[in-house]
């Protein structure tokens, strides 16, 4: 049996952690094996996670940020495989399990699954049944993202965990996979999982609560300060990664008349 656990972090917003926890029971993960990092939650969010029967569930005195509670999570079971993921997404049948043999028929320490960003206003099970069949063979290598990222333990060996500052505010996940680039970690997004993000929930929430913009970013921060890149560098690879994108898409669009990566605009399917 494949050694696993999935946990997220949350800061209220207990509607959607609702969802995202019955979809991962329906999905096939045991209870046992989920992990919840409550960050100071006041909306009722921390007496339903003591209900919950979760293998563990940590509660923080103050919103500690994505990258400790994550770090939190992935050490609460030192399993083999961790999938940390948002609290604001749902998953289909077979989802974890799914991931984990991707990432191990392919020789990846990193793998995301595909998405649908937006409103939840068509029938997510359904869709995904067929997109896992019609998109299986599609990957994006050198590509894959925190709003979903199923790791092996040797990663964490090789680069360390998620940056455990409150100051970042959701900056931590950049900060990750500048680690995992600058080490040559493969890894990629699949085609052959799929997943509905409601789409930054607790961001949006934090910036309300900072009285931020929606719009705006969370943080201002020289990103390439603390990527340790010169402009010229890091100006090299917002390019290739634009490049990279377009590509994909391109190619996805041809060979499956739709990419990994889409959003819901007046019920319908924009494809990014």
């Amino acid at each position: 049996m494949t050694d696993y656990t999935v946990t997220f972090a949350t800061l209220n917003c207990l509607d959607y952690t609702k969802k995202c926890v019955d979809s991962l029971l329906a999905s096939g993960v045991d209870a046992s094996r989920i992990v919840a990092v409550d960050n100071a939650s006041s909306d009722g969010t921390q007496e339903y996670l003591q209900q919950s029967g979760l293998g563990t569930t940590i509660f923080n005195r103050q919103n500690l940020s994505c990258g400790a509670a994550w770090n939190q999570g992935i050490l609460a079971q030192q399993s083999e495989w961790t999938i940390v993921m948002n609290n604001d997404i749902v998953v289909a049948p077979g989802f974890a399990q799914r991931l984990i043999q991707f990432a191990i028929t392919n020789k990846l320490q990193l793998v995301s699954p595909a998405r649908i960003d937006g409103t939840a206003d068509y029938d997510f099970p359904q869709f995904a049944a067929q997109a896992q069949q019609s998109t299986a063979k599609a990957t994006r290598k050198g590509s894959s993202n925190a709003i979903c990222m199923c790791i092996h333990w040797s990663l964490f060996n090789q680069i360390g965990f998620f940056r455990a500052n409150p100051t970042l505010l959701g900056f931590e996940d950049g900060l990750f996979y500048n680690e995992v680039r600058k080490h040559g970690i493969a890894h990629a997004t699949t085609g052959s999982v799929w997943i509905h993000h409601f789409g930054s929930v607790t961001q949006e929430h934090m910036k309300m609560v900072l009285g931020i913009q929606s719009q705006d970013v969370l943080v201002k921060v020289n990103d390439r300060k603390l990527y340790g890149q010169s402009w010229l560098e890091r100006k090299l690879y917002r390019h290739n990664l634009k490049r990279s994108h377009l590509a994909w898409r391109a190619q996805e669009l041809r060979d499956y008349g739709m990419t990994l990566h889409g959003t819901r605009v007046k019920n319908a399917f924009v494809w990014l």
